[in-house]
């Protein structure tokens, strides 16, 4: 039997796993899941407790997007049944962090459709922010596509918080999801954001027809963007885009995952993100033992759990929500 306890204590001492190491993390057999639970728990309680964070999307902008990702309902190239609309009026943006705070999530993330944000779509970010920010205590993310450095400054100077900009795949795999932009595209736009003063979130996604190897590499990968934190999101496949029968997920295989992001990023927020109940199902409260951040009230596209049934879920577990936010200083 693998020593998974051996992988925690090097990822306690920030040592990385090899990737021989990470492979027999991907690859462990299913009866080994609890004693590769219990290493990754190590970990995230020695860094995080045993609370958890909370965050709450708004589609702000829904389709006509240009891109062609293959995974996304909102593409060029989907023909997905969703709604599609404008940006949204700035008091239905407000309105929406004034519910992300009564859910208790202490970060509400802003997301819009399509390439790169127009100037005035920044403009109108940023006036619904300022408001945001003198009504509601809670953190602002935003996942706004390509930018540059003046438009990162921008929403820095309005008080956005963080932005979103996921790796979602490794370099390698890249081109075989999307073709419109390029792995370094994203690269760019996390660099940045990140000149701008902006906190960084970037994940990826799991079961898009990737290898094992491709996994180890993403996640290799942000360790050199070293993010502030990663949302590790679980394909769910929608009908109307080519991903629509890569449906092969098991809970399993999605709990293994975050524990290998848990011993490569022993210190970060990781995030189940999208498809955590179409992939977990009932093994769901498991995977707060290697994670310690989740969404709550839906995503983009798809519905998710009310945040009360996901309060509930913590409380069994014997885990607290993380509510403290202090509101950073302007500047």
């Amino acid at each position: 039997m693998t020593d998974y306890m051996m992988f925690a204590q090097k990822a306690l001492r920030d040592e990385p796993l090899t990737n021989a190491e990470s492979l027999a993390v991907l690859q462990a057999p299913d009866h080994d899941l609890l004693p590769l639970l219990h290493a990754a728990f190590a970990v995230r309680s020695t860094y995080f407790g045993r609370t958890v964070r909370l965050q709450m999307l708004q589609n702000a902008k829904s389709g006509a997007c240009q891109e062609d990702c293959h995974y996304c309902s909102q593409s060029a190239i989907s023909t997905a049944p969703i709604d599609r609309y404008n940006l949204l009026p700035r008091q239905q943006m407000i309105e929406g962090a004034r519910r992300a705070a009564a859910s208790k999530a202490q970060r509400y993330c802003i997301v819009i459709s399509g390439r790169s944000p127009l100037d005035r779509e920044i403009d109108e970010i940023a006036g619904a922010v300022r408001a945001i920010k003198q009504e509601v205590p809670i953190q602002i993310c935003c996942s706004l596509g390509l930018m540059d450095e003046p438009q990162a400054k921008r929403l820095k100077a309005a008080g956005v918080d963080r932005v979103n900009h996921n790796l979602n795949t490794s370099e390698a795999f890249h081109p075989s999801i999307c073709t419109t932009h390029t792995f370094q595209d994203r690269l760019s736009t996390i660099k940045n954001a990140r000149a701008a003063g902006l906190e960084i979130c970037s994940g990826g996604i799991v079961g898009m027809g990737e290898h094992d190897e491709d996994l180890v590499d993403l996640a290799m990968a942000l360790r050199d963007v070293k993010p502030d934190s990663i949302p590790l999101n679980m394909l769910n496949p929608v009908a109307g885009t080519p991903l629509e029968q890569a449906d092969h997920l098991t809970p399993q295989r999605c709990l293994k995952v975050l524990c290998l992001f848990r011993f490569l990023h022993p210190r970060t927020e990781l995030r189940i993100a999208g498809g955590r109940e179409h992939n977990l199902r009932s093994l769901q409260p498991l995977a707060l033992y290697p994670a310690d951040s989740l969404f709550v009230n839906g995503y983009l596209t798809t519905p998710g759990t009310p945040a009360p049934e996901v309060w509930g879920m913590i409380q069994d577990l014997g885990f607290t929500i993380e509510v403290d936010y202090r509101q950073p200083v302007a500047g």
